[in-house]
């Protein structure tokens, strides 16, 4: 026991000794770090950049490319001296040094004038998949802002339930003290004083245990934050205020009629949206493929210019402008290989499509369902944590006056440490699974949570 409370000395002076260099961390600055950090978020919000850039390029494909050519070349010839004969007659003939220079500029512009109008639908493709990507990102968002409430709030309730072991441990010390006095006056059996040590003994080990699942929480939380769980941190109480079930009854009427959330939460989950727009991409391939059974019209027009002197660059010049036509007549079934894959994919998505309404439906229900469950425990626990309160009540007194058993108080107080345990699991538990409904019907609202990050 002695080895027990140096440990608990020696936690709490360290944790009073750091308190002042710890960096504190609210429900709202944890959701903030949160989506700052997360890697998935991150990649998701690089892949916008990605996809925008994509769509530029779409829409560049209707503009004619342009290219600019330029060359400078130069050339000498030497001949060395040489003597030759015409009728039998020597004739010397010096060596002999030219110089020859070249410039040439020239600018080429080609244009796709008709793709079976493959373009046009290779903007509508990109544009389609910018919309899917950015409610992607924002519904992962949500996600990284509910796992931390649901980190967050696991952390508040490992660290209320640590008051509970540490509001228990008093009251056996107590005890303790007052059976140990009586004892030595006689008024308490040996055996008593046994058995309340041995309770004492386990209050003091549960909060060594209740103390470790604290720092497990917090760890788990840093981690997901993203942060150095070897620094200092200290996660800001969130206070229970009464759970206003008032609330909860409206909410319950409104669930009266579920297929209607259910397609209201077709309208507002962005994951939805994200994968209608990631069907409409497949179309628009479809309808990219469909292109090459079409002619294709290309444009040109090519200026140039050359001359051994620099000066005289532009005297000669040369512009060219034509057409020309690519018309398919057989392929090798290549595009129509290209329509079919484009095709199938267009199936395959509308397959996840229906299987993501299958499971939005299947979360909703059943989230829905533990809400109902929560709701109930909550109410009980509130309830039964009064009668257990009075019960202990009751035993202390009775052990007090010497007209009841230290067994029955034991009974009653584990009553009581259990009832406080149920009723700080089922605030918390209601608090999670509130959140958990409102994102699977898609109306987790960030703004009121005043996030900073994005």
């Amino acid at each position: 026991m002695k080895y027990i409370k140096c440990y608990l000395s020696i936690l709490f002076f360290l944790t009073i000794n750091n308190i002042n260099s710890q960096t504190k961390i609210s429900l709202n600055d944890a959701i903030s770090i949160a989506i700052k950090n997360n890697t998935i978020l991150n990649q998701a919000k690089n892949n916008i950049l990605t996809q925008e850039s994509s769509l530029k390029s779409a829409y560049g494909n209707l503009f004619p490319s342009i290219s600019a050519q330029g060359s400078w070349s130069w050339e000498r010839n030497q001949q060395a001296g040489s003597t030759r004969f015409f009728n039998g007659i020597p004739f010397f003939i010096p060596p002999i040094t030219t110089e020859s220079r070249g410039f040439f500029a020239g600018l080429n512009s080609d244009v796709i004038l008709f793709d079976g109008l493959a373009n046009l639908e290779n903007i509508n493709l990109n544009r389609n998949n910018l919309s899917s990507i950015k409610l992607n990102y924002e519904y992962l968002k949500q996600q990284v802002a509910l796992n931390t409430m649901v980190k967050y709030y696991m952390f508040m309730t490992q660290k209320e339930l640590l008051k509970v072991r540490e509001e228990n441990l008093k009251k056996q010390r107590i005890n303790f003290q007052m059976i140990e006095e009586r004892n030595r006056l006689g008024a308490a059996t040996l055996a008593d004083l046994y058995q309340q040590q041995v309770e004492l003994g386990n209050a003091e080990l549960q909060l060594i245990n209740q103390t470790l699942e604290v720092e497990k929480s917090k760890n788990d939380l840093l981690i997901f934050l993203g942060l150095d769980i070897t620094e200092d941190y200290i996660i800001e109480d969130t206070s229970l205020v009464n759970i206003n079930l008032d609330d909860f009854e409206v909410f319950e009427k409104d669930f009266s009629n579920l297929q209607s959330k259910i397609s209201d939460a077709y309208n507002n989950r962005l994951d939805y949206k994200s994968k209608l727009f990631e069907l409409k991409s497949t179309l628009n391939s479809i309808n990219i493929a469909n292109a090459g059974h079409f002619p294709t019209l290309f444009g040109s027009l090519s200026f140039s210019s050359f001359s051994n002197n620099f000066d005289d660059l532009f005297d000669s010049k040369s512009i060219s402008a034509g057409l020309r036509i690519n018309i398919p007549i057989f392929s090798n079934f290549n595009i129509s290989n290209r329509v079919q894959i484009a095709e199938v994919q267009s199936m395959n998505k509308k397959l996840e499509l229906n299987e993501l309404e299958r499971k939005i439906k299947q979360e909703i229900t059943q989230t829905y369902n533990s809400l109902l469950a929560a709701k109930k425990s909550y109410t009980l626990s509130r309830n039964n944590i009064k009668a257990a309160e009075e019960r202990l009540k009751i035993e202390q007194e009775k052990y007090n006056l010497g007209s009841g058993r230290l067994l029955d108080l034991q009974i009653a107080n584990t009553a009581f440490v259990v009832a406080q345990t149920d009723f700080v699991n089922s605030q918390y538990n209601y608090l999670i699974t509130s959140q958990q409904i409102k994102f699977y019907l898609g109306i987790l609202d960030l703004s009121k949570f005043d996030v900073k990050g994005d």
